[in-house]
Parts: C-alpha cells; structure tokens; sequence
C-alpha cells in the first residue's frame, strides 16, 4: 500500500492510501491508523476487490454471518471510520460491491483484497471518538463525547 498526507489544518489529516494488487484491505488500513495514531477518522473508498468478505449482524445470536463473494467485483461504496476501542484503533466499515451483471452484494467490511487498486481517503477528525461495548449486542460502538 501506498500512502500520502495530502493536506493538514487545524488538527485535521487528510491522507490518501492506495492499495495494490492481492493487498488485503482491512489490515492495511488499520495498521496505518495504528502507525499513524490515528484514533478518530472518517473514511470512503473505490476501486475494486478480487475478492471479499462481507458480513450481516445477527443481533440474536450476536455475531456476522459471513456473505463471502468470490469474484472480481467493483467497490462501489465503501465507507467507514476509525475509533479507538480500547487503546487500539478500530476500523468500521460497509460496503457495496457490484457483480459483473450488475447485482449488488453489500454489508460490513470483513475482508477484501485490492485488484486491480482500491483507492482510500482518511480524514482524520479533531475531535475524539470512543468505542464502547454495547452489553445488549456486544459489539463496540461508537460513543462520541
């Protein structure tokens, strides 16, 4: 992956990443927000994957049932921000991927390997947001203060 600051003012990073051919998506992006301390962000993306894992939550039973798409599909939407959770940053995001005969495939972003690129913006904010675990769900979720 390749990645750039391409703009700061007042406490805000703006950073573009690219991402190359078989790299996987999720991991790279939240390695950056780790060396970058990255703890509040927004982020969208396009491009495409040869590859991914999307997920739905099923509140019952408190855990992804994985949608698993196994072709070549174009990132029509990705979406998504970074918030601590803990002491290490967490990346949320959904996406919505187009088939080749134009069907979608859409859900939260379990894994997803770049090809031919996935272009990223990740706009850091100013302002802290917190991941607190949600004991109904389990899951962590955002808490802004």
């Amino acid at each position: 992956m390749k990645a750039r600051q391409v703009h700061e003012q007042r406490g805000q990073r703006t950073f573009v990443l690219a991402f190359e051919p078989g790299e996987e998506v999720v991991e790279g992006i939240t390695d950056f927000a780790k060396e970058n301390r990255l703890d509040a962000a927004s982020l969208t993306a396009i491009g495409a994957f040869s590859r991914a894992t999307l997920g739905y939550f099923d509140v019952e039973r408190k855990e992804y049932e994985e949608i698993p798409v196994e072709e070549q599909v174009e990132v029509l939407s990705l979406v998504g921000d970074i918030a601590l959770s803990g002491e290490e940053p967490n990346l949320h995001a959904h996406a919505v991927v187009g088939r080749r005969d134009g069907s979608t495939r859409g859900g939260h972003l379990i894994r997803g390997y770049a090809r031919p690129i996935l272009e990223v913006t990740v706009i850091e904010s100013p302002e802290h947001l917190r991941r607190r675990t949600d004991p109904e769900t389990g899951l962590a979720l955002l808490s802004p203060r």
